[in-house]
C-alpha cells in the first residue's frame, strides 16, 4: 500500500466539474484582477472568521510583510516571534528592517510559549523597542487567545496573528464565546498555498483586520499604495489575489467545514490506534487536543522520545508511507539569520522539536484503512527497535 503525506488530486477529482466551470466563468468575464470573485471571497472569509474585513493578496508571505507595514514597523524595532515556524514569518520582519526577538515554544503544543513572551517583555534591556508580536498558530492549533488578548492590552503591543496553518481553529474564551484564530490581534494573515486546509491551485494569501484604518492601508498598499488609480499615497507593492484563484477558493471554502471534520476524525483514528498499541507506549508524543479549543490538524506531527527519526522516516518511506519534517533547522540557526547571533542551545525546546518531530499523512480524503496501515508499520518499526536500543539507527 502507498499512503502519501498529502494528495491534492483526490480533492480535485471530486471538484473537477465545479472548478472548470468557475475558471471558465472568470475567463469568459474578461475580468482577471481584483474584480467580483475576489470581492466575494473576501466577504465570505471575513464572515466565516468573524473579522471586520479581509484583503486578498498574492501569498501568505506578502500578507505578513504588508501587515507589518500597516502597523508602521520600522528599522530598529523589535518584533517577538517563534524560531520554530516557516521562514516567511521571520523574513517579513527582516524585510521591514526590524529585528526578530525569538522566544521558545511550548513542548506540548509547539506554539510559542506565552510565559516566555511575557518574561521577555518584562526583562529585556531595551523593551521600549519591542513594538509587535507575531504568534504562529502552528500545525492547526490556536494559541491561548485569552492570554494573547491580555498580552496585547497590558503591554500595548501590536499583534499580527500568523494563521497560515490554522484557518478554522478556535478558542472558547472566558465569556464562553467561540473565537477564531486571526481575529484577536490587530491583523491576521493567511496563506492559501495548495497544501493548506483551504488551498488554491497556486499562490494566494489574505489579511484580516477589524480596524478600518489598517484594512484601508492594506487594501491600498497591495496595489502600489494607490487608493485611486494612478495616484499613490505610499510606495506600495504589487500583491493581488487574482480572480481565478479566488473563484476556486470560493468553491473550496463551501466544503471547508466538512474537510475539517474529516481531518479531526482522522486524527482521532490515529490517537486510538496509537494508544491501543503497547509497543508504541512512551515512544513518541502525538498531538494533544483540549476541550476549550478546536485543533484543525493542518499537520499531524509526532515527537519521538528517542533520536530515531531518520530511521523511522526511512522505514516508513520504504513501506510506501509519505512523511515530512517541519522544521529541520530552527530559524535562529539558519545561515541567513546568522547576523542575529543565534547559537545552538538558545531555544532548546525548538531545537529538540526540529530534531525529533515527524509529520505523518494527514488530509481529508485519507482513509481509515490507510491510517491503519501507517499505525501498523509504526508498530512494526518500534517492535524491531526496542526502547533504549543503542544500536546504530542507520543499520
Amino acid at each position: 500500500m502507498r499512503v502519501p503525506l498529502f494528495d491534492l488530486t483526490r480533492q480535485y477529482e471530486a471538484l473537477r466539474t465545479e472548478i472548470m466551470s468557475a475558471v471558465d466563468r472568470v475567463f469568459s468575464s474578461g475580468q482577471l484582477i481584483l474584480s467580483e470573485e475576489v470581492a466575494a471571497f473576501e466577504t465570505e472569509i471575513a464572515a466565516r472568521l468573524g473579522a471586520g474585513e479581509a484583503i486578498g493578496v498574492a501569498n501568505g508571505s506578502d500578507a505578513l510583510y504588508i501587515a507589518l507595514k500597516a502597523i508602521h514597523i520600522r528599522e530598529g524595532d523589535y518584533v517577538i516571534t517563534t524560531p520554530y515556524t516557516f521562514f516567511a514569518t521571520v523574513s517579513a520582519i527582516v524585510r521591514n528592517r526590524a529585528i526578530p526577538l525569538f522566544t521558545d515554544i511550548d513542548p506540548i503544543t509547539m506554539n510559542i510559549d506565552l510565559d516566555q513572551v511575557e518574561h521577555l517583555l518584562q526583562t529585556h534591556p531595551q523593551r521600549h523597542r519591542i513594538k509587535a508580536f507575531i504568534p504562529v498558530h502552528l500545525f492547526g492549533q490556536t494559541c491561548d487567545l485569552d492570554r494573547l488578548a491580555s498580552i496585547r492590552s497590558v503591554y500595548g503591543l501590536r499583534v499580527i496573528e500568523d494563521i497560515a496553518q490554522s484557518i478554522g481553529s478556535t478558542w472558547i474564551d472566558k465569556a464562553g464565546r467561540v473565537r477564531h484564530s486571526g481575529t484577536v490581534g490587530d491583523l491576521g494573515t493567511l496563506s492559501f498555498f495548495p497544501t493548506k486546509n483551504l488551498g488554491a491551485f497556486g499562490d494566494a494569501g489574505m489579511i484580516l483586520s477589524s480596524d478600518p484604518e489598517l484594512a484601508t492601508f492594506c487594501r491600498s498598499f497591495r496595489v502600489h499604495g494607490s487608493k485611486e488609480r494612478y495616484f499613490h499615497d505610499e510606495i506600495g507593492v504589487n500583491s493581488r489575489l487574482d480572480e481565478v484563484q479566488a473563484a476556486i477558493l470560493r468553491i473550496k471554502n463551501r466544503r471547508l467545514d466538512e474537510w475539517t471534520e474529516k481531518r479531526i476524525t482522522n486524527a482521532g483514528i490515529y490517537h486510538r490506534l496509537f494508544s491501543d498499541q503497547k509497543e508504541l507506549s512512551g515512544r513518541f508524543a502525538y498531538p494533544r487536543t483540549y476541550r476549550d479549543r478546536r485543533h484543525i490538524f493542518h499537520q499531524y506531527v509526532i515527537v519521538l522520545q528517542e533520536d530515531r527519526r531518520e530511521a523511522l522516516k526511512t522505514f516508513l518511506n520504504q513501506n510506501g508511507i509519505g512523511t515530512s519534517i517541519y522544521y529541520p533547522l530552527p530559524l535562529h540557526l539558519q545561515k541567513c539569520f546568522a547576523f542575529l547571533g543565534g547559537r545552538p542551545g538558545d531555544f532548546p525546546v525548538s531545537e529538540l522539536a526540529a530534531k525529533r518531530s515527524l509529520a505523518l499523512p494527514m488530509f481529508p480524503e485519507l482513509t481509515e484503512e490507510e491510517i491503519g496501515y501507517v499505525a501498523d508499520r509504526m508498530n512494526t518499526f518500534f517492535r524491531q527497535h526496542p526502547a533504549n536500543d543503542t544500536s546504530d539507527e542507520k543499520e
